[in-house]
């Protein structure tokens, strides 16, 4: 017998459970911009997240809908139209990468690291911080600047 057209891996799950194991991932994926887990689940969770990046790219409602139905939270959905989808538009596909990291060491599974090609943090929040820093430390200075300091109260004898 052979296994020709099935797709896939069944992860010794069963159907609702492998939605489920596929939706967290690439919701985790989503919310840290990159997950650690064995190399077969990295490698069926890319072609899932690709498609959803792809339909963040376009950003219409109807597409909206159907990435908040294929991942678990509705704030990585929006995180993935909102945030991510806007700066990953320099590439058509391939957003992705898997490299392999070490063995887990219970039962020696090959791990790899799921990742972003490109890089998806912005680089103005930064800046702003520490103008924001800056500004803080300069009231705070002023503020902890006594006026005048005042003589330590003697204590009367018995």
């Amino acid at each position: 017998m052979h296994r020709h057209g099935y797709k896939g891996r069944k992860f010794g799950r069963e159907r609702d459970q492998r939605r489920a194991l596929l939706k967290g991932l690439a919701d985790s994926l989503i919310k840290y911009e990159s997950i650690e887990t064995t190399i077969h689940k990295a490698k069926e969770i890319v072609p899932y997240t690709e498609k959803l990046i792809t339909k963040a790219k376009k950003g219409d409602l109807h597409n909206r809908r159907q990435i908040i139905a294929k991942l678990q939270t509705l704030e990585s959905a929006h995180k993935l139209v909102d945030e991510i989808a806007p700066k990953l538009s320099a590439r058509t596909s391939g957003h992705l990468r898997i490299e392999r990291t070490t063995t887990r060491r219970g039962d020696n599974a090959q791990l790899a690291r799921v990742s972003f090609v490109d890089d998806i943090t912005s680089a103005a929040a930064p800046v702003v911080a520490k103008a924001e820093v800056k500004a803080a430390t300069k009231t705070t200075a002023a503020a902890k600047k006594p006026a005048a300091k005042k003589a330590p109260a003697k204590k009367e004898a018995k």
